[in-house]
């Protein structure tokens, strides 16, 4: 709607997660350091944690896209795991290339998952299991399982890595699972960006979209990170907006009292539940 008014290709802002807009603070850096790390070494498992909207499922993409490029691995990715400990199996399975059935027991299950994992050895191919939103498990008898799945391992090696992503309450809910948590030997944390970062991730999102310019004057910048908190996915919604609404206004660039605007009428938003914009 307002990419032509700003000479953008498209839209800099949106909330989907799009790895080619990832921008890499020194925390995000880490952290794709500390996931490929756990994959490449196989050092079994992993958990991310970060709060809601600190970047953790674009960066999981990216990573995901890191691992089917190297075209070494077999991944199984879970997006929505309120499963119980037998549908997660399922949905595993079938991530792997497995058949979707109406298995009559657990053991069944295992047991084709153990012929699936051998199998990948035996073409050279690694098995990866991302559970994202993992705080979203509600039957600890499916974190159970996946302590379980860990026990697939030769003398000196796992033979699959398990990366657990979720929010800080994922902790918490891991604290009353010692044996799975100990198993979980590389964590990493995702914060919010700081002022800095926070004013490198605007930029840098509008130079892939194709500006040429400075759109967001410093003044503009300064009320993003104050009323974000550097938290990127709020950054991309106000951002979003003023773009949107400076674009109505037939505005050259977005200064601090836009922004000021585009925050009160979020709030106001918010309030009433009505939409000003």
């Amino acid at each position: 709607m307002y990419t032509q008014h700003w000479n953008l290709y498209e839209r800099p802002f949106e909330l989907t997660p799009d790895p080619k807009y990832v921008y890499y603070s020194k925390a995000h850096e880490e952290a794709l350091l500390r996931l490929m790390y756990t994959v490449r070494d196989a050092k079994g498992a992993m958990l991310l944690t970060g709060g809601y909207g600190c970047g953790k499922t674009v960066l999981s993409r990216v990573f995901l896209n890191e691992l089917v490029g190297a075209a070494r691995y077999e991944v199984a990715l879970i997006t929505n795991p309120r499963f119980s400990a037998k549908e997660l199996l399922v949905e595993i399975i079938y991530q792997l290339g497995g058949d979707r059935h109406d298995y009559k027991s657990k053991g069944e299950l295992l047991h084709i998952f153990n012929e699936m994992i051998y199998r990948n050895l035996e073409n050279q191919r690694e098995t990866v299991i991302v559970i994202d939103e993992a705080q979203a498990i509600e039957d600890l008898e499916t974190f159970e399982e996946l302590r379980l799945l860990l026990n697939f391992q030769q003398n000196n090696r796992f033979l699959l890595t398990l990366v657990l992503i979720g929010q800080p309450e994922l902790h918490s809910r891991l604290k009353g699972l010692p044996q799975l948590k100990q198993r979980l030997i590389i964590e990493y944390h995702l914060n919010p960006l700081d002022e800095k970062d926070c004013n490198q991730y605007i930029d840098h999102r509008l130079r892939v979209a194709g500006a040429q310019r400075e759109i967001f004057d410093p003044g503009a910048k300064r009320l993003i990170f104050k009323y974000s908190s550097g938290i990127p996915r709020v950054v991309n919604g106000l951002a979003d907006t003023a773009l949107l609404v400076g674009f109505s206004e037939n505005r050259n660039a977005v200064d601090e009292q836009l922004i000021q605007r585009v925050f009160e009428m979020s709030e106001a938003r918010s309030t009433t539940g009505t939409a000003s914009y």
